[in-house]
């Protein structure tokens, strides 16, 4: 079952109020977005986007209590500004970012996501696009895969690695989520094979976020977002890894620099042992917070 992560937190953050204007640019189940819709109503409305065809059937059903009250599109967070502007509607109040992946996804083999469960490489949240995680595996360059398993991942065995995979895809095509966890595994030193960290967790982080192309997405999102954000209005982004926290760390110290408006949390807010202990995906979110304070561009 899926639980959204630092809820009480987002609401805390996020503050909406009736009447208000919430976009929710990762809808996933709906979790987050069914608490902020409580809150805003009457005469609020929430308008949520996500790439992944399931996890919008999903929120619909979700959601559907709250009638003309929400706006779900098939849509990449990172096209939040533009499809607003194009939707005409008046700058939003809030708007939430929830970077990490959902249950739904990495419960489901069929998606590829886990290397918990077998299942066929893929890692695509939107079926509709072209490139997997098998295409990757097999088919990019050694040079091309270290850079993706150093970058995305921050994989310190990426070089052993890769250099495995390239002997094993040489031999036949890496199909599933199964053998490229056993090909990770065997290529890890010994001494960290069995530690905290299961030793391909950073190769399938790595591989998600090329396939889906995550960090252009959240480098758009960002250069655009407060173009849609009212005077008053906040920013809530729940990060999942240090390379996604930092490039939210860094947006909202230059917005405030370019005084643009303020960092609410000086310190990345996390869950609390009870909500890790009931919910052990939660353990590494991260939230930041901004408000706007001058409708003005620089």
């Amino acid at each position: 079952m899926h639980k959204s992560v630092l809820l009480k937190e987002v609401l805390e953050w996020l503050a909406p109020a009736p009447g208000m204007i919430v976009v929710d640019g990762t809808l996933g189940a709906g979790g987050h977005a069914e608490a902020v819709l409580e809150r805003i109503l009457p005469g609020g409305l929430l308008i949520g986007f996500d790439k992944d065809p399931e996890a919008l059937a999903r929120a619909k059903e979700v959601l559907s209590r709250f009638g003309d009250r929400t706006m779900i599109l098939h849509e990449d967070f990172r096209n939040v500004a533009k499809r607003l502007k194009t939707l005409q509607k008046e700058k939003a109040q809030g708007v939430l970012l929830d970077l990490g992946v959902s249950s739904m996804q990495l419960d489901t083999p069929e998606r590829g996501f886990s290397f918990k469960q077998n299942g066929p490489l893929d890692m695509r949240m939107n079926p509709e696009e072209s490139l997997t995680a098998r295409e990757i595996v097999n088919r990019f360059s050694e040079k091309d895969l270290l850079k993706i398993l150093w970058n995305y991942g921050e994989e310190r065995f990426a070089r052993r690695i890769v250099e495995r995979i390239a002997r094993e895809r040489s031999q036949r095509p890496i199909e599933t989520t199964g053998e490229l966890e056993a090909i990770v595994f065997q290529a890890a030193p010994k001494a960290y094979r069995y530690g905290r960290i299961h030793p391909a967790t950073r190769t399938f982080q790595a591989l998600r976020i090329a396939v889906n192309r995550e960090r252009e997405a959240l480098e758009e999102f960002l250069s655009s977002v407060l173009e849609i954000l009212d005077t008053k209005g906040r920013l809530v982004i729940i990060s999942f890894h240090s390379l996604e926290d930092r490039a939210v760390k860094t947006a909202f110290r230059k917005f405030e620099k370019e005084k643009r408006g303020r960092v609410l949390t000086k310190k990345p807010v996390v869950p609390n042992d009870a909500e890790v202990a009931d919910n052990p995906r939660a353990r590494s979110a991260k939230l930041r917070a901004f408000e706007k304070i001058s409708g003005e561009e620089p």
